[in-house]
């Protein structure tokens, strides 16, 4: 019979490495699709970044309460990973429990310190579907989080709490066996367990061979569930869970406000001043998209390819909390833009292409583009560039850089700049300034004061 399991189990551990390695093939390969950026500058402070925004969730707890619940997630399933290494061990080997015997007393400690953590993420789990589906807090319900959105989150924390307690009644039920020194489940040290333990009692009255049952069912729905869910998390949301840290790393160390210049527009407008020809015109000068020398293609972006490997892995690790959204002053003021729909737009532009390549088409011949299908240009002019969202985003996503190509390309390529915006250009252009004044009639406001009229 474990002879059995053991190989139905290999099938499926077989089976979803397998969907796995595609699906994860696949992501880097749209991510790929974009334009080669030279990242590779003060890897230090990249790490030290890392370490506090990434691992330490630093930016989550800007707002605390929301911020304690998520860590709670967070570790909780970062943590019990050990317990899923000797379940998929177990699983292969046909054993039970193969930690406790080498593990002592610490591996009761190790099953206790679980559990509180399951029971925690159960709690923060519940308290989050109350937030989204009975106080219906506004950013968790914005226009772009309808149909799937909405449904995922919902799933995946439903899902959470289901994984949990399967692995607390798996306990549960176990307990009542050792104790009753069946075969294979007899270990000797192993302790009692706190949460579980109160379980326990559900099971007492039950037969011996309808636990063995139970305890089979809780066990396979638990590593099951993890496994499916390792698949599950490729096509949602929660790809952030590992896109997060390579995406942290990666973000961009330049100061907030300061805009990346175009190389090859740098380069001439340089040689028009009669300045030398050096780096790609921002102060951090090893990052670049594109060569100063290189022949110019397409100024700006139109469709996802346009746009650098960096900006679509930044979509990819979206997690849609909205923050970005939440500290918009466009969206706050009724404007249609929204940071997070920028993001969860070029993902799904992504994942569109990145089919159509699957099925053999050629890709980009679909007669769509990011901007127009996906992205309107409503929402790409009512941006600000005052980098809130950059500012807040937990995981150090720009929606800014992506708006910028969008707009770089309208204005560019098509020179479709509103009016008042090419009377800007004009006035930068000639008078050095937004303004219609003569740059010689900048002072003209101080002599009135001097002179007194």
């Amino acid at each position: 019979m474990f002879m059995i399991e053991q190989i139905i189990f290999i099938i499926c551990l077989a089976s979803v490495g397998y969907i796995a390695y595609k699906r994860i093939r696949r992501i880097i390969q749209n991510i790929r699709l974009g334009k080669d950026e030279v990242i590779k500058d003060n890897p230090s402070q990249r790490w030290q970044n890392t370490l506090l925004i990434a691992f330490g969730q630093k930016k989550m707890f800007d707002r605390p309460l929301v911020g304690l619940m998520h860590f709670v997630i967070y570790v909780g399933f970062l943590i019990i990973n050990i317990e899923v290494l000797e379940i998929i061990i177990d699983g292969i080997a046909g054993t039970h429990r193969l930690f406790a015997p080498i593990l002592g007393g610490f591996y009761t400690f190790l099953i206790n310190f679980f559990e509180f953590l399951a029971v925690g993420v159960i709690v923060v789990c519940a308290i989050f579907l109350i937030r989204r589906n009975i106080l219906r807090v506004k950013r968790l319900h914005a226009r772009e989080l309808t149909k799937w959105p909405l449904t995922d989150a919902n799933l995946i924390l439903t899902f959470e709490i289901l994984l949990m307690l399967a692995f607390l009644t798996w306990n549960a039920s176990d307990t009542v066996l050792r104790e009753r020194g069946v075969e294979h489940y007899n270990i000797a040290g192993i302790g009692s367990f706190w949460f579980s333990g109160i379980l326990s009692s559900l099971f007492e009255g039950w037969d011996t061979t309808a636990l063995v049952v139970y305890e089979r069912f809780a066990w396979w729905f638990h590593i099951l569930g993890i496994l499916g869910f390792g698949i599950y998390v490729t096509y949602s949301k929660h790809l952030h869970i590992a896109m997060a840290f390579p995406n942290t790393y990666f973000a961009r160390l330049l100061p907030k406000g300061e805009m990346r210049n175009m190389p090859v527009v740098t380069k001439e407008v340089r040689l028009m001043l009669g300045l030398p020809e050096t780096t790609n015109g921002n102060s951090d000068t090893s990052v670049s998209t594109e060569s100063a020398d290189a022949t110019p293609g397409r100024f700006g972006a139109k469709d996802i390819n346009d746009l650098s490997w960096k900006n679509l892995m930044d979509a990819y690790s979206c997690t849609e909390c909205g923050r970005c959204t939440s500290e918009c002053p466009a969206n706050i003021t009724g404007k249609l833009l929204s940071p997070r729909k920028i993001m969860m737009d070029t993902r799904d532009r992504m994942e569109e292409v990145g089919q159509q390549i699957e099925s053999g088409k050629e890709a980009f011949t679909d007669g769509k583009s990011l901007l127009d299908n996906y992205i309107t240009r409503e929402e790409l002019l009512a941006c600000t560039t005052c980098n809130a969202c950059v500012e807040v985003c937990p995981v150090s996503i720009s929606p800014l850089d992506i708006i910028l190509e969008l707009r770089r390309y309208m204005i560019m390529e098509e020179s479709s700049a509103p009016g008042s915006w090419n009377a800007m250009f004009s006035n930068e252009e000639n008078n050095m300034a937004p303004w219609k004044f003569s740059p010689s009639d900048r002072f003209n406001w101080a002599d009135q004061l001097k002179s007194g009229q």
